[in-house]
């Protein structure tokens, strides 16, 4: 079978877990910029091969369960919060938060390590920014390590937030929208935005959950029964619908849709794995095929038997054996 084009057909005894748990051997703040004072951690082995790893969002955090994807005794993880979540200060800001003042923040996390290269991991809005990060900066990517393809374009985001999305999902999607009036359906997001960016903290709370949880509801194949717990926490919840709604309202801040799709010539050099789950309603497959399309050189792993969660076993397994093809090639 063309490993390219492979479907993860392994029976669930046969497939990979997570390595075990490991803690940070370093931790503190990038110099503040823009207001913003962005935290980062390292793990693993200080002198092992450097790997940076992107959550997702935009507005999530990373959190301890990130770092098992790699061999804690061969790789030198570095993981940060981007701006406004998680650890970083101001906690849910807007203010020069753009897919490239994150760009910005990534290399000066990489300057600041004393890092020449590095393979990126990122899933879901991780994606998005690996690949923008590696069309920017070529000469900074070893290898990519993607899950759950997300290219930021209209077509993804009516999908999602106003029509496609809803009819897998009627009962959890009456939830959503339950905060905005019917005569503002039209546009969801525009709906959602005035209230997440307005002056009323009940009011934006409310928008919030609905948003949030609306993602935690569709992101398993399970659906809502396997909704993570932190889009049930306010102060998550305000920050990570903030946030992805300033960047969805603004196309990702990218100059043209599409604009990863017309810009993959320049990584495709670069070696590549891509992990999608077959049933991914977030980040439905048609933009990880789009990509694979673009870039045919890139190692392209279906999973059957998945949706758009890192934590579902096939994914697990799909991206434990691409860090470990990263580290070997």
């Amino acid at each position: 079978m063309d490993p390219t084009t492979a479907s993860t057909l392994a029976s669930p005894a046969m497939r990979r877990g997570l390595y075990i748990e490991n803690q940070p051997f370093n931790s503190g703040f990038l110099p503040e910029q823009d207001g913003h004072s962005v935290f980062f951690e390292e793990c693993g082995r200080p002198k092992g091969k450097p790997c940076l790893i992107l959550h997702g969002g935009p507005g999530g955090a990373i959190n301890p369960t990130m770092r098992r994807y790699f061999d804690p005794s061969r790789w030198h993880m570095v993981l940060f919060d981007q701006r406004g979540c998680g650890r970083s200060t101001p906690n849910a800001s807007l203010e020069d938060n753009t897919t490239w003042t994150l760009i910005e923040d990534i290399e000066r996390l990489r300057v600041q390590l004393g890092l020449e290269k590095w393979t990126v991991f990122g899933g879901s809005w991780g994606s998005t920014l690996a690949l923008a990060y590696a069309i920017t900066h070529p000469e900074r990517v070893e290898a990519l390590v993607l899950r759950g393809i997300f290219m930021g374009s209209q077509r993804e985001l009516h999908w999602f937030y106003q029509n496609g999305a809803s009819m897998l999902f009627p009962d959890v999607w009456e939830r959503y929208v339950a905060p905005i009036p019917v005569a503002e359906r039209g546009n969801l997001m525009a709906a959602f935005h005035k209230r997440l960016t307005g002056s009323d903290p009940v009011a934006q709370a409310e928008a919030a959950a609905a948003w949030s949880q609306w993602e935690g509801d569709t992101i398993s194949i399970r659906g809502p029964v396997d909704r993570p717990d932190k889009f049930n926490e306010t102060a998550f919840a305000v920050a990570f619908a903030r946030i992805e709604c300033h960047y969805f309202m603004n196309g990702c801040f990218f100059e043209e849709d599409d604009w990863i799709i017309k810009n993959l010539d320049r990584i495709r050099h670069i070696p590549g794995w891509i992990v999608q789950g077959r049933y991914d309603v977030v980040t439905p497959m048609d933009a990880a095929w789009r990509v694979k399309t673009g870039w045919p050189e890139v190692n392209f792993n279906l999973i059957w038997d998945a949706g758009h969660a890192s934590t579902e076993p096939g994914v697990i397994d799909g991206l434990v054996r691409a860090t470990d093809a990263a580290f070997s090639r």
